[in-house]
């Protein structure tokens, strides 16, 4: 009976099945020590099949980056609802990325540990994921750093580094949250919110921090 309903399975349902356990077994044993036996077993299905649906360890893992990528930018941007003001989205953003992080620890493994330690071309899949991230946020910081300025023509490059540095902290902070027993999502975005709006928020209101100049740097 059970030969007959997996044999009957939708492929694209047999290969998520396949997806998610491959997912789960890279996310907890890593890349090298992850086998084709065990996520075979753990998806119920022979080893063979794994083969013929995804060709090799090194294409799994690949259709495992690119889904878990999807999966995660998506979030973000379903999460952000446009029209609100800039703290608002900017909160909701974040909240949607560590509440998808929490609740898929191990795809954010994949991407976040795995992906990126195991060369070209994974790092190049991360690394696509990561730039589209970069640009959605870099697209809610500049438009309203320019609503708060009356500046429609204030250049990217005045917000690009911002987006950037709070990519990378909301990647670190998502790692050591689903590290640390206690730790919700709100409370990691919480976290990194008032971290980043104490500076974006004199940035808007045109009161950014200025190093000292050369001179009293030197002097001092």
């Amino acid at each position: 009976m059970d030969a007959v309903k997996t044999k009957r399975m939708p492929r694209a349902v047999r290969e998520q099945q396949m997806l998610d356990a491959a997912v789960r077994t890279f996310g907890q044993r890593g890349y090298m020590a992850a086998s084709m036996d065990e996520i075979a077993e753990l998806a119920g299905v022979s080893k063979p099949l794994v083969y013929l649906y995804l060709n090799s360890k090194e294409d799994l893992f690949t259709a495992c980056i690119r889904r878990e990528a999807a999966a995660l930018t998506e979030a973000v941007r379903a999460g952000v609802i446009p029209g609100r003001p800039a703290d608002r989205q900017l909160w909701e953003g974040l909240r949607a990325f560590f509440t998808h992080t929490s609740r898929h620890p191990d795809g954010w493994a994949v991407l976040h540990l795995q992906a990126r330690t195991h060369g070209e071309p994974f790092a190049a899949e991360v690394a696509a994921m990561r730039a589209e991230i970069v640009a959605f946020v870099t697209e809610l910081i500049l438009a309203a750093a320019r609503e708060a300025h009356r500046d429609p023509d204030l250049p990217e490059r005045e917000v690009a580094g911002l987006a950037e540095a709070l990519v990378g902290a909301a990647e670190s902070l998502a790692a050591w949250a689903n590290a640390t027993p206690g730790v919700t999502a709100r409370q990691a975005a919480a976290t990194l919110m008032n971290f980043a709006w104490a500076g974006l928020g004199n940035m808007m209101d045109g009161r950014p921090w200025s190093p000292p100049d050369a001179a009293h740097e030197v002097s001092g």
